[in-house]
């Protein structure tokens, strides 16, 4: 009997398949997975409803994330919305930062909350977000590298090839990774493109990557992918965390908190 592990990588391995060529038929897909058409239609349709992708005669189309991506609220939306959840979060990712330490705090509210939470140690962060550097700066033993490039109001952060070219010699301890969207499928997402092409870089830098966010993420599909799921070292979310992440965290080999 295929396993509940089988099934969600061989469903993530279509949907990069999707992604990469555009359209995928079903009997290559049987084919290529060792398993029935039936599973392989099964999957498709699994897939389709969560908005990966468009069934299609045969196989199915990449949709583009477009029909179903989720639209991105305002930057005081983001500051208000499930700030309890967010406060608890960032006081647990705050705990895993030790003296010495060289870590990257991503942008987003939650990482805000983060870097308010963070003890005043001898550390160094390494953060693109306007939010972050405001709550940081009145703590004097922790040293601040701020990236350049072209600030983005609509999330007071700084995206462009400055900002990307300034990760390029460093390699840091953490990543604490925000998100804008998390499904087990389509892997974690984020609305704007530069955004997605300057967490990649910050993951290649990383020795740990740490996603955190609030449970309202959780199955919403953004335009940009980032990572797929199986790319994480650990998640610290809150405990509306569904059934399914938990059981994720177990098949996919990545340490989960719930704050």
């Amino acid at each position: 009997m295929t396993t509940t592990r089988d099934t969600s990588q061989r469903r993530l391995q279509i949907s990069e398949l999707v992604r990469q060529h555009g359209s995928v038929q079903v009997t290559s897909l049987a084919h290529r997975f060792g398993v029935s058409a039936q599973t392989v239609r099964k999957d498709l349709r699994y897939l389709a409803e969560r908005g990966v992708m468009a069934r299609a005669y045969g196989g199915a189309i990449d949709s583009n994330v477009m029909n179903g991506a989720s639209v991105e609220p305002n930057y005081e939306a983001k500051c208000t919305t499930h700030l309890d959840e967010k406060r608890r979060i960032g006081v647990r990712a705050a705990a895993l930062i030790k003296p010495g330490d060289t870590v990257v705090i991503d942008s987003g509210t939650t990482a805000i909350q983060l870097a308010e939470a963070v003890q005043d140690i001898d550390i160094t962060v390494v953060t693109n977000d306007y939010g972050v550097l405001t709550a940081l700066a009145p703590k004097n033993n922790i040293t601040i590298v701020m990236l350049g490039g072209e600030l983005r109001r609509r999330n007071m952060a700084f995206y462009g090839g400055l900002t990307v070219e300034a990760l390029d010699a460093l390699h840091v301890d953490k990543l604490f990774l925000g998100v804008d969207g998390f499904d087990l499928e389509r892997g974690i997402t984020t609305h704007y493109e530069p955004e997605a092409l300057l967490n990649r870089k910050m993951v290649e830098t990383a020795r740990l990557v740490i996603a955190i966010t609030d449970s309202s993420k959780f199955g919403k599909i953004c335009l940009h992918r980032i990572i797929p799921v199986t790319a994480l070292n650990m998640l610290i979310t809150d405990t509306g965390a569904p059934e399914e992440i938990i059981q994720a965290s177990q098949q996919l080999g990545f340490e989960l908190q719930m704050a």
